[in-house]
């Protein structure tokens, strides 16, 4: 059968896996930077942690002119505070306008890429938890260019700045991403109460600076 007649989710779904697989090729081949000594480089992660930036500013200007706006919460229901980037988009279901879209993507956010794709966004925020250095609970507004190749911040197999590289590339929208400092993420279900309560502050904060 000719690839033309599969889905449109099909090839793009794809496209993608070709994209990641090249930019995978790329981070092997840059390994060595990640590991010094046998000891993992944790710069990137110390940089962030000493970034004392007003999350509510950020996300403000950040959001400055935004016309359709993509809020997609990343997480595992079942390892704890990992839930809570889901749990924030839950909690904002019902109360925002039809210029934002709410995807709770759970661990698989590649597989929203075609409705991320037909929205045609012009800004896009991924909310998932990460282990920055931080307190539990503290969040951080970060461009996907100022997370390190390897390893990952989050605790998914899809390393997040690739998909955020290949939403930019196929939406044009900006792109950034909410992380929240975990307390938990062991298997379990329920946010830990530091991180509910950041969840809390954040889907109010958002609220406020959507469209």
């Amino acid at each position: 059968m000719s690839f033309s007649f599969y889905p449109k989710w099909v090839k793009l779904f794809v496209v993608f896996m070709v994209f990641f697989t090249k930019e995978l090729e790329k981070q092997i081949l840059i390994g060595a930077k990640v590991v010094k000594d046998g000891k993992p480089n944790t710069c990137g992660r110390l940089l962030m942690a000493s970034d004392n930036t007003n999350v509510q500013k950020e996300l403000k200007t950040w959001l400055s002119g935004a016309k359709r706006v993509v809020v997609a919460g990343i997480g595992n229901p079942i390892r704890r505070d990992d839930f809570v980037g889901v749990k924030i988009a839950q909690d904002l279901r019902g109360k925002v306008s039809e210029s934002v879209y709410l995807i709770e993507c759970e661990t698989v956010p590649e597989s929203f890429i075609q409705q991320i794709i037909d929205f045609n966004p012009t800004h896009v925020i991924l909310i998932d938890a990460a282990v920055l250095g931080l307190e539990h609970g503290e969040s951080r507004l970060v461009k996907p260019e100022h997370l390190t190749d390897f390893p990952a911040f989050s605790t998914h197999a899809l390393p997040l700045r690739l998909f955020c590289e290949f939403l930019a590339k196929t939406t044009e929208a900006k792109i950034a991403l909410l992380l929240i400092e975990p307390k938990n993420a062991e298997f379990g279900e329920g946010l830990t109460p530091e991180v509910e309560t950041s969840a809390m502050q954040i889907v109010d904060l958002l609220l406020r600076v959507l469209p």
